[in-house]
């Protein structure tokens, strides 16, 4: 239902805006803009998003099927099960969904976006297989979407890349920020769901891997700062990822070797899916694309940046900040419209002033929280998200906020 509120609204605003543009300020292009951005991204939707995607899902789907017949998803599920069954006790403990959820979450850990969503998607219609309501969220598609949404990412390459491509002088200065930040969004996240579903998060499994993770993340930080210089940083993170990309599909495949399992048969079986889902989600993205795009287009976010800037004066508050909050307010909205919008502030800034860096920060600390809900839930029917936009709201604005936080801290 919030779904349906939040499309309409993104219409409404739009027209409204438009309106008053055209008669008050006698902006004779105002429904013209509005228009042409419609038919720009539903074109975009399918010709640079869906047709893409299916190409991704066909290839992990049929990965992700090789593992499964070699045993790897048994695998993943015996040593995060314990964990997980905590957090969706409504997963059996070796469901395939388990090992699954656990090889998005990897995934989005390396910043391997075209790996995670196809093995999300699959997760997902796992997580439906269990859902007694197949119109409505069940207790863990909200867990899963909401740890999703708040993009808990170690190695943020495509952010560093960009700011390499723009000539920034250490273009990784931001990893570290960036790792706090969606940390927070995550832990913030997972929180208020657990809440919601009166889930213990003081029980003794869940605090110890949140203790360990917290540890693992404070000592990578650690040794970031003290053993490695910004140029060996950008090296790790691209060299790690990519090696880790490639190391997957070649353990599974020796996995399946080792089981006597045909491979390429394997191979195919899963991925004669991908298409089928790739096509199914393409109303979907048309949709919340196109409401995006007018929301955009009609100038609201330069009206809320204005809003924003306004009360920090008034609060006598440093408001460099606010020159990089576009990025965080597209955020949630689009991947896509995001990055360009942190492009944009490093173009208008320059890549080391502050509002670059944080521009930045904030496009590494969350994912797209409108455009996930839309994609996951309607590849496998969901028309009620029940709290799962609230919940991923909270966790952005959480992720935001640390952003703002921690840039000031390491940027001044």
């Amino acid at each position: 239902m919030a779904l349906n509120y939040i499309w309409i609204a993104f219409f409404l605003i739009a027209f409204v805006i438009a309106f008053c543009k055209l008669v008050f300020f006698g902006d004779v292009d105002a429904f013209k803009l509005l228009v042409d951005g419609m038919f720009d991204s539903s074109k975009s939707s399918v010709m640079d998003i869906a047709l893409p995607l299916a190409g991704n899902m066909v290839l992990w789907l049929g990965i992700l099927n090789i593992g499964e017949r070699a045993g790897a998803m048994n695998f993943l599920s015996r040593i995060v099960g314990p964990f997980l069954s905590r957090l969706f006790p409504e997963v059996p403990r070796k469901h395939p969904a388990t090992g699954q959820m656990m090889m998005n979450f990897s995934a989005n850990l390396l910043g391997l976006d075209n790996a995670a969503t196809p093995l999300g998607l699959k997760a997902m219609d796992s997580l439906q297989q269990l859902n007694p309501d197949k119109e409505t969220a069940s207790n863990a598609q909200i867990m899963f979407l909401v740890l999703h949404t708040s993009g808990l990412q170690l190695l943020p390459v495509t952010i560093i890349a960009q700011r390499f491509i723009l000539g920034a002088k250490d273009p990784a200065d931001v990893l570290i920020p960036c790792i706090i930040a969606t940390y927070v969004a995550t832990v913030v996240g997972m929180i208020a769901v657990a809440i919601k579903q009166k889930i213990n998060l003081f029980d003794r499994v869940i605090v110890s891997w949140l203790g360990g993770m917290t540890a693992f993340i404070a000592l990578l930080v650690w040794y970031f700062t003290q053993y490695l210089d910004k140029e060996q940083i950008t090296i790790v993170s691209k060299v790690a990822s990519n090696m880790l990309l490639f190391a997957i599909p070649t353990v599974f495949i020796l996995g399946a070797l080792r089981k006597k399992v045909n491979v390429f048969e394997s191979f195919i079986d899963g991925a004669k899916s991908g298409f089928e889902v790739s096509v199914k989600i393409i109303p979907y993205l048309v949709a919340m694309l196109v409401a995006i795009s007018v929301f955009r287009n009609s100038g609201a976010l330069d009206y809320l940046n204005g809003g924003v800037r306004w009360a920090a004066t008034q609060l006598h508050m440093d408001t460099r900040f606010v020159d990089a909050l576009p990025v965080a307010y597209m955020k949630p909205l689009s991947g896509s419209g995001s990055k360009a919008m942190m492009i944009s502030t490093m173009q208008t800034y320059g890549p080391d002033s502050f509002a670059g860096r944080l521009g930045s920060v904030f496009n590494g600390s969350a994912d797209t929280t409108f455009y996930i809900v839309a994609l996951y839930f309607g590849s496998v029917g969901i028309k009620k998200s029940r709290y799962a936009i609230p919940a991923g709201l909270i966790a952005d604005f959480a992720g935001v906020i640390a952003a703002i936080l921690i840039s000031y801290l390491f940027f001044g």
